[in-house]
């Protein structure tokens, strides 16, 4: 195989093709492969020969465009990217010389642009020359352009419609093909215009301007469009110049007058080459075809015609003779407007000629004041009857009596100057005022009896002085902001007008001395700022002073009151007087009672100062009156079950948002005498305790032991006997402040049997003290032999006498006891006895059954358990309540 292909042809082309703008690294084709050499088809030479290479003849215009592999002869794209259109110039035309690589093209518009590569392949005995030939294909990279901005074009305005006229700039597009400029378009077309595209032999798009409609140039002389340029890539990209459309003028319209006729008076004695009037045609064309010419008519008389000469260009008419008495008195005129190719214009005009037989009186003017060409200047200032010019009035024929009078408005007299004849003097008659009018314009007239007349006319121009002051819109400023504003916050923009001119009437601005200092106006302007923040709180009210001054010399001034109100924001939260209230209030105080008033304050106004308060824990039992600020118990409360509440108080304010604080409320209630003491040990008055006649005096018996729910003096307890039964009762004593019974003497032999001690147990409360009673038993004897014997005699009603003495307790009592001695304790001391009575019958009566059954129930239980009173008892399994004593 190898000799097979070293016997071809030692010439080869490849052709590839590809698009411009590629990135690099884009395979192009395969050398080898394409060549068909044997490394593309897996077979490999022998050991002993050497590997293919590929290599570029010259690294030329085309090489910078490629990357070679030289051992497997794959082409690619390089990092120089390739533009067609810039690659392929018109007429560019190269050919391989001396094998380097070229460009072959045959001009921009041709969709063939092709690189020319040289390759060399070796080794020798697979030596070859390749010519690769890439074809750049295009792509729609560029947009149309127009070579010019602006493109103007002149249409005649009698151009019929479907006229075509050629645009002579159509626009360029370097791609080819139909990425090339395609379609052209109007932006506006104004319903006159459209555009038509014709292609040429070679492929080139002209576009026409095709009238549509027809043309006025008189009605409008110019259109302006936009002319657009379209390829047809897609997308398709665009381009756009302006387009202006000139109307050319074409002599359509003849010259016309005005007016059918002119009426012109002449005075005889007007010099030559006076002005008499001027005949003046339109044309409403453009140039040539608007020239006009003047010229009268054949029906113009000859005298006519000498007496006054025509102007031929301007159509003016003048004085060309002098007047005399053979002058005839009319004349007319018939005047001819001529123009290219149009019927003349015709206008006629009748002069009449006043003969003068006289030369008019003359004014001769001598200036007081200050006078420039005819202008008078007086300053506005002046007094009255200030004078400003003599007039001295001749009359050249010295034979008519001449009259003199100022024509015009304005504080001015022409009065006769005594002792002269003919001079008369101008003056002022009122003040002057630059700010109600500044010139003036009279006449001074001379009239003779003949009923000639001539006019002076006198300008008078007013001179400005400073004699206004500035003037506020406004005296009194009342402006408003928000406090907590940001700092520099405009409030307003002071106005103030001088009706002085000039610099006399430039105002500055100033505040006043009574302006605090972070309030700041711009002496120019007129704006009024304030540099911090204002605070309601803090000031509610700004009144201060202005200044407006102008520039005279004296300067003027005046004054102007700004007055400011702070308006409020809710910045501030309420505030109780206190955070922690405390209130004491005795127990079982009435409903709805008032416990106390929580005050508290809001520093803003309005709503934003509104505050409701509420009860934030306890509201089932605490209620507080938003209106009042009292606070109220919805029920009656009881120490002994709670002695102190905290509540927290909120206060909300009425602003939005709404801000809110809280408050510490500690409820401590006083306790009130309303529990009478409990006695918990002896537990029954029928219980009993044995006590052994052995026992020696000064001996503890037992106790009385009572508690009370009170607090305080409520709470102090005192023990007394008030009844005592049994064979020597005064045996026994009770200490009044412990409860202690105890043995004040000796037992004998016949002090045996049952006592029975009424005991008194009383607090100290205020107003009334309080009191139980509990009956102490107490059976003196060796032994208990006979206890249904006992218990009968605990059954009977007491006998006992109440005494009355009270006891005594080394307490200092809280109140100071006001009522007089209560008759309670007789009360009770007769129904005791009554009861006594009645419950000793019947003991007695039950005591004999039980005599009689004694034998048979020896051995039954007792009705009533024994209670020893000496008995040791837990009492701290009891609720013992210390005594305290309150000095609230």
């Amino acid at each position: 195989p190898f000799n097979c292909f070293a016997s071809y042809s030692r010439a080869t082309e490849l052709f590839y093709s590809l698009n411009e703008g590629l990135p690099a690294g884009v395979l192009i084709g395969s050398l080898a492969r394409d060549l068909r050499l044997p490394t593309a088809v897996g077979q490999h030479p022998a050991a002993s020969q050497p590997p293919l290479s590929f290599t570029l003849a010259s690294r030329g215009l085309g090489g910078q465009y490629v990357q070679l592999d030289n051992h497997s002869g794959d082409l690619h794209t390089s990092a120089v990217e390739i533009d067609r259109e810039a690659l392929c110039m018109e007429s560019s035309e190269a050919t391989i010389i001396g094998g380097e690589a070229a460009v072959s093209s045959s001009s921009p518009s041709s969709e063939s642009c092709l690189l020319l590569l040289d390759v060399l392949v070796l080794p020798q005995e697979y030596f070859r020359l390749v010519k690769v030939k890439i074809a750049i294909r295009d792509v729609n990279d560029n947009a149309p352009h127009f070579p010019v901005p602006h493109i103007c074009l002149s249409v005649p305005e009698n151009s019929p419609v479907n006229t075509r006229l050629a645009i002579e700039h159509p626009a360029l597009d370097p791609d080819v093909g139909t990425n090339s400029v395609q379609t052209y378009r109007l932006r506006e077309n104004y319903g006159v215009f459209t555009l038509d595209v014709e292609e040429n032999e070679s492929g080139e798009r002209t576009p026409y301007l095709i009238v549509m409609g027809a043309l006025d140039r008189e009605t409008r002389e110019e259109y302006v469009t936009v002319i657009v340029a379209e390829d047809g890539g897609t997308p398709p990209l665009v381009g756009s110049a302006t387009l202006t459309i000139g109307i050319s003028d074409i002599n359509d319209n003849c010259p016309q007058f005005n007016d059918s006729q002119l009426n012109i008076t002449l005075y005889g004695n007007s010099s030559l080459g006076s002005h008499v009037t001027t005949a003046c045609a339109v044309d409403l064309d453009l140039g040539s075809n608007a020239q006009i010419t003047y010229s009268y008519s054949q029906k113009v008389s000859q005298p006519s015609r000498e007496l006054f000469h025509l102007d031929e260009s301007t159509g003016a008419i003048t004085l060309s003779s002098k007047i005399d008495g053979d002058t005839p008195r009319h004349h007319r005129l018939i005047i001819l407007g001529n123009g290219p190719g149009c019927i003349p214009a015709v206008i006629t005009v009748l002069v009449t000629i006043i003969k003068v037989m006289m030369r008019p009186p003359e004014v001769v003017p001598r200036f007081i004041a200050n006078e420039v060409e005819g202008v008078v200047y007086l300053k506005e200032l002046e007094p009255i009857n200030t004078p400003i010019a003599f007039f001295t009035i001749k009359d050249p024929d010295e034979k008519y009596k001449v009259n003199c009078y100022l024509d015009g408005d304005g504080p001015f007299r022409l009065s006769p100057y005594k002792p002269y004849n003919n001079e008369y003097l101008l003056e002022t008659t009122k003040p002057l005022d630059y700010e109600t009018q500044q010139l003036y314009e009279i006449s001074v007239v001379a009239w003779n009896s003949e009923g000639f007349h001539v006019n002076k006319i006198i300008k008078v121009q007013i001179l400005d002085d400073n004699d206004n002051s500035p003037v506020f819109s406004q005296q009194l400023i009342e402006l408003s902001i928000e406090e907590n504003n940001v700092p520099n916050a405009f409030l307003t923009k002071l106005h103030a007008t001088d009706a002085d001119s000039g610099e006399r009437g430039w105002v500055s601005y100033f505040l006043g001395p009574d302006a605090p200092s972070y309030f700041a106006l711009d002496k120019t302007t007129g704006v009024l700022t304030v540099s911090t923040q204002l605070d309601r709180e803090e000031k509610e009210k700004y009144r201060y002073t202005v200044k407006a001054v102008d520039s005279g010399f004296p300067p003027r001034e005046s004054i102007a009151t700004v007055t400011i109100t702070v308006l409020d924001k809710n910045d501030n939260s309420p505030r109780f007087i206190n955070k922690d209230f405390s209130f004491f209030v005795p127990e079982n105080f009435p409903g709805f009672g008032e416990i106390g008033v929580i005050s508290v304050t809001d520093a803003d106004a309005g709503q934003n100062g509104w505050v409701a308060l509420s009860v934030l824990n306890g509201s089932d039992i605490f209620v507080i009156d938003t209106g009042k600020g009292v606070l109220r118990a919805k029920v009656s409360l009881d120490r002994e079950q709670q002695s102190s509440y905290v509540l927290w108080i909120e206060a909300v304010d009425g602003g939005d948002p709404a801000l809110s604080s809280t408050a510490k409320i500690t409820i401590l209630l006083l306790d009130i005498n309303d529990n009478p003491p409990l006695v918990l040990f002896p537990q029954s008055n029928m219980s009993y305790l044995l006590v052994l006649p052995s026992t020696l005096p000064g001996s503890p018996i037992t106790e009385v032991y009572a508690v009370d729910k009170d607090t305080g003096m409520n709470a102090v307890i005192a023990y007394s006997i008030i009844g005592r039964r049994g064979p020597r009762p005064e045996s026994f004593s009770i200490d009044p402040k412990t409860g202690n019974i105890t043995l004040e003497e000796s037992l004998m032999q016949n002090d045996y049997g049952l006592y029975r001690l009424l005991v008194k147990v009383s607090d100290h409360g205020y107003p009334e003290p309080l009191h139980s009673t509990v009956m102490v038993n107490l059976f003196v004897n060796d032994t208990v032999s006979n206890e249904s014997y006992i218990e009968s005699l605990l059954r009977r009603e007491p006998d006992i006498s109440i005494e009355e003495k009270q006891p005594q307790i080394s307490v200092e009592p809280t109140h100071k006891k006001i009522e007089p001695a209560s008759c309670m304790p007789t009360l009770i001391a007769l129904s005791v006895i009554s009861l006594g009575s009645i419950a000793l019958v019947t003991g007695m009566g039950i005591y004999i059954c039980l005599r009689k059954e004694k034998k048979h129930h020896r051995a039954d239980e007792n009705l009533e358990v024994q209670i020893p009173l000496n008995g040791r008892i837990n009492l701290h399994m009891l609720e013992k309540k210390p005594v305290e004593i309150s000095n609230i």
